[in-house]
């Protein structure tokens, strides 16, 4: 894909990117796809995902308490728990703030430990890297920022969101959809949102403005983006996913730089689909 190109014009020391189809074949890459990049918060939808494995081999339930006072797994994963961002201090009562909180998922890394007996990170490798084969990806501390990939391993990931194999495409499809709908928050680095719209460890796009996806980017994308430069995002009406890591943090350049790339992955997309040739 010609569009992939754009990340060499990103003022980063290194970028590398892909799309992936729903069908899990890859419609393009660029860069060096096998590095390894620290994920920052696109750490949160691998350790969601591992979260909801754990649900549904029973070993937890979504409204199960963990967290502060009042809070459930499912709180924790819709960053409804109350919880500070980066404090394991409590803000606000569970479901009536959306507070983006790193807390809120060292708390579900916990629980999810403590039910299986399992330390989290050994957790997550069993059940989600070492069945789709997520060869290079590891979680060095944290399961809210501490992931480090590769883009050949999140297109896996990104793959597996589309068509699930590890869950029940009803368990995506909740994880998917809004938790504690209308909920007003702060999206990290785009500030205030109404409504701040999430899912379980996923960020729905619907209509936020300012917002790191495209213009053109349905409402019903879905993803995350780190403070390391890193973003994922799905969107279904697309039929395709697209992974992007750098090692610059996350800053004006990125809020510059990452609509506009997305809207060119996007229009090629729509390109190809009408048998045009790509831009």
């Amino acid at each position: 894909m010609e569009s992939l190109r754009i990340i060499e014009t990103w003022p980063v020391p290194t970028a590398a990117a892909g799309v992936v189809r729903a069908d899990g074949s890859i419609a393009g890459s660029h860069g060096p796809v096998d590095h390894r990049f620290a994920l920052a918060s696109v750490t949160k939808p691998l350790a969601a995902y591992a979260a909801l494995v754990a649900y549904e081999e029973g070993a937890i339930e979504l409204d199960d308490p963990a967290g502060p006072e009042g809070s459930t797994v499912r709180h924790l994963l819709a960053h409804t728990s109350g919880l500070a961002f980066d404090e394991h201090r409590v803000s606000a009562p569970p479901g009536q703030r959306r507070l983006y909180s790193n807390a809120g998922f060292e708390e579900l890394g916990d629980h999810i430990a403590k039910a299986t007996g399992i330390p989290f990170a050994e957790y997550l490798h069993q059940a989600v890297f070492e069945p789709l084969g997520m060869t290079r990806t590891t979680l060095e501390g944290s399961p809210a920022k501490d992931g480090v990939s590769t883009v050949s391993d999140l297109l896996r990931f990104a793959a597996e969101l589309q068509a699930p194999r590890l869950l029940d495409v009803r368990t995506v499809a909740g994880a998917t959809s809004v938790v504690h709908p209308g909920l007003k928050g702060v999206l990290p680095g785009y500030g205030h949102q109404s409504p701040n719209d999430w899912g379980l460890g996923l960020e729905i796009r619907d209509h936020k403005s300012p917002h790191w996806t495209g213009a053109s980017s349905s409402p019903r994308t879905f993803g995350h983006f780190g403070q390391a430069g890193t973003f994922l995002w799905v969107d279904p009406d697309a039929r395709a996913a697209c992974v992007a890591l750098t090692d610059r943090p996350f800053g004006p350049w990125a809020a510059e730089a990452w609509p506009p790339f997305t809207d060119a992955v996007l229009a090629e997309l729509r390109s190809r689909w009408a048998g045009l040739p790509s831009r």
